[in-house]
């Protein structure tokens, strides 16, 4: 009994040591396999792969550049031999960058490849590392802008706006100002108030903007030569905003309003398509939706599907023609191009992921590190970086918002004839003053003081004085 215990305790210590030898040798296999030099696929696809003097760049190259800190990873990147992201023939043979992962000629594959329920089956996807969608683009000058409840404001940008807001003010405060300078606006401050207060300066502005007149009307030329420069700033920038007005409003007439994918389908003016045989081709041909039939159904009746990205945006910058496609491309070209705009619609939601074999311990690993980038922003700025647009050419023609550059002429006469208007209060109140220190022998400068201090002086005191005398009344 006890030789059988001994022997039962002798075989269980050798089988643990065989278990625990074949573990570490399955460990530094994989460490030695995790050790080598990664094999990474991609395409050239502005932004995520470029080439530059011999070199790849772009937002996937960054990408693999930080995964690889995370993970302590070496690798080697090459482009995909046929040129394409990977589609599967009628023998069930894959080509692209997922034959290349699924035959073992790379291990991963890094580009803005599509999730689908095809590419899952024949390999590992990571997280997604961007979102993306299937949107329209299109030549700004076809579409009518989106209509909202302040479109009247569109004749002006918004620095205009701000300039005529600070010019009412601005010549508001001078008309105050100068009324009570001018000597033959308000000649006695000592026993009469002056007319033009605050708020009726303010308010006979506002009635000059509109073209309705306020009284009472200026006597003095300093403040009549404010109301005059005013009166034809108000005629330039109202004939300004109509002219401009209706020009938005013909132009809106006469172009298409396209918003969503319905409306595109519903119209036949705008020719339209997508890439043939790619994964938003598949989307409309599988889908069983009424609109995005129609639209399948279209694009192969008129054969209007183009073999790549660029080919459908040249198309979409040479006239009537919409071009669908995967929403960060279409963003990227809206970005590098100032006559294209993009629907403001977006259907189809997937991912771009990152492709490994199937049952490769990678993807675990890469998805994990996928997900901290995107806590961290990384990945937002990587977006950011390479994303950002160069547009820098402005909208021409008449149907735009005027900018402060358009009505500068005008600003600066408004602002000639303010200055012009303080200068003749300033000579009228040395005139009277210069003829009051004669009667009185003064000092010409001290009359003209006391002279400034009255006519700026709290008016509390004259009201004070008012009050004892109407009750005596």
């Amino acid at each position: 009994m006890g030789k059988a215990l001994v022997l039962l305790c002798g075989s269980v210590l050798m089988l643990a040591q065989f278990c625990i030898a074949g573990k570490h040798s399955i460990m530094a296999g994989r460490t030695k396999r995790d050790a080598r030099t990664l094999r990474v696929t991609t395409i050239l696809q502005e932004p995520y792969t470029m080439e530059k003097n011999s070199a790849l760049e772009g937002y996937c190259i960054d990408l693999m550049k930080e995964l690889s800190k995370k993970l302590d990873l070496k690798y080697t990147v090459h482009l995909v031999k046929d040129g394409f992201y990977g589609r599967q023939d009628a023998q069930g043979n894959w080509n692209g960058m997922i034959g290349e992962v699924v035959r073992s000629e790379a291990d991963l594959a890094m580009a803005s490849l599509t999730i689908t329920a095809m590419r899952e089956k024949a390999v590992e996807l990571t997280k997604p590392f961007m979102q993306t969608g299937i949107g329209i683009i299109l030549r700004k000058d076809i579409v009518s802008s989106e209509s909202h409840f302040f479109e009247f404001l569109n004749p002006f940008s918004k620095e205009t706006w701000i300039g005529i807001l600070i010019a009412y003010l601005m010549t508001s405060v001078c008309l105050f100002i100068v009324a009570r300078l001018s000597p033959c606006e308000w000649s006695e401050p000592q026993t009469e108030g002056n007319r033009f207060t605050l708020l009726h300066s303010f308010w006979y502005a506002a009635g000059a903007l509109t073209l309705q007149g306020a009284g009472p009307q200026p006597k003095a030329l300093s403040v009549r030569v404010i109301s005059v420069i005013w009166w034809l700033f108000t005629v330039v920038l109202l004939a300004s905003y109509i002219a401009s007005f209706s020009s938005m409003r013909n132009s809106d007439s006469a172009k298409l309003s396209i918003e969503t994918f319905e409306d595109l389908a519903k119209q036949d003016i705008i020719e339209y398509g997508t890439i043939r045989d790619s994964s938003t081709f598949s989307f409309f041909k599988n889908s069983n939706h009424p609109t995005y039939r129609m639209i399948y159904e279209h694009m192969q009746r008129r054969h209007s599907l183009v073999s790549s990205v660029e080919e459908g945006i040249r198309k979409a910058q040479g006239g009537s023609f919409a071009f669908i496609g995967e929403s960060m491309s279409l963003d990227l070209a809206v970005a590098r191009y100032c006559s294209l705009t993009r629907v403001p619609e977006v259907i189809g939601m997937r991912g771009y992921a990152v492709a490994t074999a199937l049952g490769s311990p990678l993807v675990k690993n890469l998805s994990v590190a996928i997900l901290q980038l995107t806590e961290s922003g990384e990945l937002e700025y990587l977006r950011e970086k390479w994303w950002a647009t160069t547009c820098v050419s402005k909208e021409g023609g008449s149907s735009g918002p005027l900018n402060p550059h358009c009505l500068g002429g005008i600003f600066f006469i408004l602002a000639g004839g303010l200055a012009l208007g303080v200068l003749l209060a300033l000579v009228e109140l040395a005139v009277k003053s210069k003829t009051s220190a004669e009667e009185q022998k003064k000092s010409c400068c001290s009359v003209f003081s006391e002279e400034l201090s009255c006519r700026f002086r709290n008016s509390s005191s004259k009201k004070d004085r008012d009050v004892p005398e109407k009750s005596k009344a």
